[in-house]
């Protein structure tokens, strides 16, 4: 930590900074891995959740429960397709966990198919669902019938798809996989695959969604509606941890028997749903889709610029809003690029698959001068790269 520019304590932060207990200031282009959509301590989510703190902190879990319907059907009304229903938790990987549960327990089937390279969690489910050995071997065995085949390859998801297939788990974009963008085609032919084997689509918007890519949810630049959608990280605004997956009535049908069958202590507790609920308000309001496309397509232009100038050093920027990867050459330059960019006070991190690409996803709320500041910082720290590496 101390070589990469990181041996200090975070202590305060605001907006779209960090800041050390000497008072250093970070420009946050991290954004919690896709957390901080909102940016660090919005004061509209810290106002509701103060505000449900002198009223009902947790849940009793035994009445009606107000913000918690409040929120699905907020969900409900925002998210692709008929999806109307909501679980709520406390993270990505719970999140993850009840949708294959759910998927296992509506078909009557429990082959799983992931991609590899995906990141779904590291609980013992959302784990098996990982394509990701490093994470997956300690562990072994994983849950078993659980498949995965190359993301983006409908050929390689085709010949593995079977009348044995509960789900078919994906992420829009991978996002620890190196901010990977689908071809064209490949999620509507997910799509139709699953509906012609019986199979579900679970959508996995966790780090993609809430914004982040310039829509709602990342498959909604493909037009596709999946069977459950998992959603965790900017949901609660940066201020309180809520995760929750979602479904069709159809497929919700499968609880009705046996509505106890799953649940969760702390998952959806009036705390949390406060602070997702005004996240959702703040989204709409400040118009931060939008400017999650504009200033997306700044800083893509920038960055671009730079490999172009340092194609040694920067191989491809892609990416979609403000969820955008610039992959290095060599995975040894990461780390001197990222220890770089600390020495300029501008946080950076690589994805955990592939951690030659550098991710860039600060907060929504980001502005130009602040996205000027990132590009500075990159462009310095590919210069130094290429020195060190000379």
């Amino acid at each position: 930590m101390k070589f990469s520019g990181y041996g200090t304590t975070e202590w305060q932060a605001q907006g779209a900074y960090v800041e050390n207990p000497a008072g250093e200031k970070y420009l946050d282009c991290a954004g919690g891995y896709g957390m901080f959509s909102l940016g660090h301590r919005h004061p509209r989510v810290i106002s509701a959740v103060k505000n449900q703190l002198d009223i009902m902190p947790m849940s009793a879990k035994v009445f009606f429960n107000r913000p918690m319907a409040d929120l699905a059907e907020r969900l409900a009304g925002i998210s692709p397709g008929n999806l109307k229903y909501s679980f709520f938790c406390n993270s990505g990987t719970e999140a993850v966990e009840g949708a294959l549960k759910l998927a296992r327990l509506k078909t009557g089937r429990t082959g799983i198919i992931a991609a590899h390279n995906a990141f779904h969690g590291k609980s013992l489910g959302a784990l098996s669902a990982t394509g990701r050995e490093i994470f997956r071997k300690p562990f072994a065995p994983l849950i078993p019938e659980v498949v995965h085949v190359p993301f983006g390859d409908t050929d390689a998801l085709k010949t593995a798809i079977d009348q044995k297939t509960a789900a078919v788990i994906i992420e829009p974009i991978q996002g620890e996989g190196g901010i990977v963008i689908p071809p064209d085609g490949y999620l509507k032919a997910a799509r139709e695959l699953c509906t012609k084997n019986g199979a579900l689509l679970i959508a996995d918007e966790i780090q993609s969604g809430m914004g982040r890519t310039g829509k709602m949810f990342a498959v909604d630049h493909w037009n596709v509606e999946p069977d459950i959608m998992c959603l965790a990280k900017a949901l609660g605004g940066g201020v309180m941890p809520i995760g929750a997956f979602m479904g069709t009535p159809e497929v919700w049908d499968a609880f009705r028997e046996n509505p106890l069958i799953h649940t969760s202590t702390f998952g959806g507790n009036e705390l949390a749903c406060r602070a997702a609920l005004e996240t959702i308000a703040v989204i709409e309001d400040e118009d931060l889709i939008a400017n999650a496309v504009r200033m997306g397509d700044y800083l893509m232009s920038g960055l671009e610029e730079i490999r172009r100038d340092f194609p040694d050093i920067v191989a491809e920027v892609r990416g979609k809003g403000l969820m955008i990867g610039a992959e290095l050459t060599k995975e040894k330059f990461g780390g001197s690029v990222i220890m770089e960019m600390a020495k300029r006070k501008v946080i950076g991190v690589y994805t955990l698959n592939k951690p030659r690409v550098i991710r860039f996803e600060p907060p929504l709320i980001i502005g130009r001068e602040e996205v000027n500041i990132c590009i500075k910082a990159f462009l310095e720290s590919v210069a130094e790269t290429r020195k060190r590496f000379s």
